[in-house]
């Protein structure tokens, strides 16, 4: 999915440096003013869900005009979607798990860097609030189901050369995603508590074989 975070391109100025010369760059307030939107809409994310949050109220936390909202991320989905890449950055993902280490270690790689971002100083209420929109809203869900396939898993899934990396990334997502339900939103114990290193050991060989392993038939044949 293409997500409208970078939506704020006419925000490009040319300043007048005299004798005919002009230096480019982004008006002043422009990305401030997307930054006061995002921590505004992460904020009403977390504490109202997708449903609760209006573009209006968010637009009215930020301090702009509800049409700032429309002209950087185009919809309330866009600023949604923008929300997740922002607690996700899907390429620092990436490239934690892969980055030349080979196939060998990618399902422990993936969950250890699922399981910081989850428990992050500054990422945990972020994706916390993502979950529960997501759970609760239609629109949410499909926003965050096609960002995590196909900006993380996806690409993931692709690097090992294996067959079907759609089908293997659905497969890493429903491990993942059920683990942060039962883990972090509805805390199901003993997993609610268990250290991270043993949460790995459980988790890591399924998202590997997920991954890399044969699939059944009709698909490995």
């Amino acid at each position: 999915m293409s997500a409208p975070h970078g939506a704020e391109g006419s925000g490009e100025v040319a300043e007048d440096l005299g004798g005919g010369r002009k230096r480019t760059g982004r008006r002043p307030g422009v990305t401030l003013s997307r930054q006061a939107i995002l921590q505004a809409a992460r904020s009403r994310f977390a504490e109202h869900g997708y449903a609760g949050a209006s573009v209006r109220a968010i637009a009215n936390d930020a301090g702009v005009d509800a049409a700032l909202i429309h002209h950087f991320f185009l919809s309330k989905e866009g600023l949604f979607a923008a929300s997740i890449h922002d607690a996700l950055h899907p390429e620092a993902v990436v490239e934690a798990v892969l980055g030349g280490k080979g196939v060998r270690g990618t399902g422990e790689r993936l969950v250890r860097t699922f399981l910081a971002l989850w428990e992050g100083e500054t990422t945990a209420r972020q994706m916390r609030s993502i979950l529960r929109s997501a759970a609760s809203h239609e629109a949410a869900a499909r926003i965050l189901r096609e960002f995590i396939t196909q900006e993380v898993l996806v690409p993931i899934a692709r690097t090992t050369g294996r067959t079907h990396p759609d089908v293997r990334a659905s497969l890493a997502a429903s491990q993942l995603v059920g683990l942060a339900m039962t883990r972090y939103i509805v805390e199901i114990g003993p997993l609610a508590t268990l250290p991270q290193d043993d949460v790995v050991a459980c988790v890591a060989p399924t998202l590997q074989r997920y991954l890399t392993g044969a699939l059944p038939a009709p698909f490995d044949v």
